[in-house]
């Protein structure tokens, strides 16, 4: 399959990326793999619009300047991974197409404090490393419920229908103070029974992942709701596409506590062959932050 083919008529696909360590940026294993070969797979997008889940602030707002900047958003690594630059360029209009599409809700553009945070710049480097598709990001707003987000992930529905590939970043499970930095490809018995199950109700329900929060082990798998939440946004994009398939891009964990299972919306499952237009990446890759 030749990369990015040309837009087709029809809807984009959508993804949800669990990214992990920011190093996955440096790195080639099995899951980065897994996000070019997406970028290889779905049609090129107008632009891609990018909630990630570390833009977690007060309000509901898109980036609406024309030059986003790459935004090193982290401590304590390496200066290799402070000189990543994934200088794409932004779509200002497309802050105006995103409030039309979810009004009444309030979104407010901002033209100068954000940018391109690594939540979606250490996805990107792999599934769109010419940077040049437009990137526009939207916030995550902190005071919002979780069915808050779930129906504006549903209402960005129809900016599939206009060439955005709508992508959501962050990790189902996301568990910073139970790391160990020893388990580099397994979870923890509450890590891997939240993951299955939300994997259950991304795949089959997908509104209901938004009432995880009656989960047992939800307290301990989203101490905080940063990364868990661009998840409801994929699922409310899946709600609003009755008989759009949900399918899984890639899983496995690290470090114990982090999920880094990612989902894929309206791509093409494989034949019984194994091909087809579904995404495969190579076997054999080592897990993440094995080959730092």
């Amino acid at each position: 399959m030749s990369p990015n083919p040309d837009p087709a008529p029809g809807v984009m696909p959508a993804a949800f990326f669990g990214h992990g360590n920011p190093m996955n940026a440096l790195e080639v294993n099995r899951y980065t793999a897994a996000w070019r070969a997406f970028g290889e797979a779905v049609p090129r997008p107008r632009a891609i619009l990018v909630v990630s889940a570390h833009w977690y602030i007060n309000a509901t707002a898109v980036t609406a300047m024309p030059r986003p900047r790459t935004i090193h958003d982290f401590y304590g690594f390496p200066d290799e991974l402070f000189g990543v630059q994934y200088p794409a360029p932004g779509l200002p209009e497309l802050a105006e197409e995103v409030g039309d599409v979810v009004h009444p809700t309030w979104v407010g553009a901002d033209v100068d404090s954000w940018g391109i945070d690594h939540g979606t710049w250490s996805v990107l480097v792999h599934a769109f490393p010419d940077a040049a598709i437009p990137v526009v990001q939207l916030s995550i707003n902190a005071d919002k419920d979780s069915g808050y987000h779930l129906e504006l992930g549903r209402a960005l529905a129809p900016l599939r229908e206009r060439g955005v590939l709508v992508v959501a970043s962050g990790n189902v499970v996301h568990n910073l103070g139970s790391m160990d930095w020893t388990l580099t490809d397994d979870g923890y018995d509450w890590a891997q029974r939240f993951d299955e199950e939300a994997r259950a109700r991304m795949l089959t329900d997908p509104g209901g992942v938004a009432t995880l929060d009656g989960h047992r082990d939800f307290r301990t798998a989203v101490p905080t709701p940063d990364h868990f939440i661009p998840a409801l946004y994929l699922a409310g994009l899946a709600a609003a596409s009755p008989g759009g398939d949900v399918d899984v891009l890639v899983d496995g964990y690290a470090y114990g506590s982090l999920s880094m299972t990612a989902y894929t919306l309206g791509l093409p499952r494989p034949d019984a062959t194994g091909q087809g237009g579904s995404p495969q990446p190579p076997a054999g890759l080592p897990p993440d932050a094995s080959n730092i």
